[in-house]
């Protein structure tokens, strides 16, 4: 249960951005537009990506010497820090969730749900290099929680951005609650960027 809490929150905490895929998802919510194709897709292909990146490093896990695991444990505290910094940075302003009411195709949806989200390179440091690398010294039943838990905050947060956009939309507007979000993901990113520095410093022990 503790891994499946952790994957719940690691999970959510990298996906509660305002990027494209996100944005196009509230856009098809307001316009009342094949929301569940568009949520379902982003949901499954989350969840195929998460267990991508943790049996990826399952399987070589085998062949980590420690010198190796000290390499894959600095580059995710490299990503960690950067994404923090990001965070730190990041100015939301003149947010608008105001779109045109132009039609889209199914296929034109599906297309475009499927170019947010596998054409955008975030989505592979992010699900399958974070949450695998992450995860690599758990056993393997913890993985499998951890990775359940990380979907889930997927499925749960896709279909509440669409099916809720247009009530979330009056505060997603506002910088001061993406303000409040980026905090608490801040501190909690901040918190496992600390547990893969002593990570690292045991190997110098």
């Amino acid at each position: 249960m503790t891994y499946l809490i952790l994957g719940f929150i690691t999970g959510l905490s990298l996906i509660f951005a305002i990027g494209a895929q996100n944005i196009f998802v509230i856009e098809q919510g307001l316009k009342k537009e094949f929301i569940f194709i568009v949520c379902l897709i982003c949901a499954l292909s989350d969840f195929l990506l998460i267990f991508l990146g943790i049996f990826i490093f399952n399987y070589f896990q085998n062949f980590f010497t420690p010198f190796i695991e000290l390499i894959l444990n600095i580059l995710l505290l490299i990503f960690l820090l950067n994404f923090i910094w990001g965070k730190i940075n990041k100015e939301i302003y003149n947010l608008s969730l105001n779109f045109p009411k132009n039609p889209y195709s199914l296929s034109a949806v599906i297309s475009k749900t499927l170019g947010f989200t596998y054409l955008n390179p975030h989505v592979y440091s992010d699900t399958v290099f974070f949450l695998g690398n992450f995860s690599k010294d758990f056993a393997l039943n913890q993985k499998i929680f951890f990775g359940i838990g990380a979907s889930i905050s997927s499925f749960i947060f896709f279909f509440t951005i669409g099916y809720m956009s247009k009530f979330l939309s009056k505060y997603l507007e506002t910088a001061k609650v993406w303000k409040i979000i980026n905090i608490f993901i801040i501190i909690f990113m901040s918190i496992l960027a600390i547990y893969v520095l002593i990570n690292i410093l045991n190997f110098f022990d």
